[in-house]
């Protein structure tokens, strides 16, 4: 479904992603696991489109994507909810929902899409006509994710999401980037139940996490990222298992 093949990306001249191939494949769970600033949230942003790449190619779908701007890359199907969630903090729940179907034309279609997220989330009912920015941090989550759903993409990447998605929601693909910073303990559970539930439905998953023992227990195959490259790759088990894997990232 997404393959990303010898990636290389830099900021102002430092080099954030040095060689980075990974695959997807179709009704898999990937993790992708590392410390903090060894490249997994810039890989998905290379996938999007938000980073230009220094080398490598970019496989959605079948089809070479890397000369597209981010975009054109959405109505593809190619989707990111990004880390930090980045609602629009002074638009109204309804308003961020509404600009993530900035891509589509068919009105009714749009608002039928803001209903079904509010049936999904009913929460964001509530919150409709309230500012996104004044939501607690899990109800900006499930905001983020809702909001990058009413594009109706293929592939979702996301960066710090949260949960609920019904089947008729589902994506072909789902990336999720660190779904559980800044979470309380008890939304963290929610979010790898959710996890769970929409591969359940058929959904193939790339998820980006801190929480490696976590990720890697739900993952069908795992990758790990170190100063810019993947520096181990297997089974998400095996992985789990490994002491060089424990000792780095699970503290043992």
């Amino acid at each position: 479904m997404l393959a990303l093949d010898h990636l290389r990306v830099s900021y102002d001249g430092v080099r954030a992603l040095t060689d980075v191939s990974l695959t997807v494949g179709a009704g898999q769970i990937v993790a992708l696991v590392g410390g903090n600033g060894n490249g997994k949230s810039t890989t998905l942003r290379a996938a999007a489109g938000l980073n230009p790449l220094d080398g490598g190619s970019i496989t959605f779908d079948g089809r070479p994507v890397h000369g597209l701007p981010a975009h054109e890359r959405v109505p593809l199907g190619l989707s990111l909810v990004p880390e930090g969630r980045r609602l629009f903090p002074k638009l109204t729940v309804r308003r961020n929902l509404e600009l993530g179907a900035f891509t589509r034309s068919d009105k009714a279609g749009i608002e039928a899409d803001v209903e079904r997220m509010f049936d999904l989330f009913p929460i964001l009912r509530e919150r409709a006509t309230q500012l996104a920015g004044t939501m607690s941090g899990g109800e900006q989550q499930m905001l983020a994710i809702a909001r990058g759903l009413m594009a109706r993409p293929k592939l979702l990447m996301l960066d710090e999401p949260s949960w609920g998605i019904a089947p008729k929601f589902v994506t072909k693909v789902l990336l999720l980037d660190e779904p559980s910073m800044g979470l309380s303990p008890i939304m963290v559970d929610k979010i790898f139940e959710v996890v769970n539930d929409i591969h359940g439905q058929g959904v193939t998953v790339l998820l980006v996490e801190q929480n490696a023992s976590r990720a890697l227990q739900l993952a069908n195959r795992g990758y790990v990222m170190e100063s810019g490259e993947v520096t181990m790759t297997g089974e998400g088990h095996v992985l789990l298992n490994d002491p060089k894997v424990r000792a780095a990232y699970l503290g043992e």
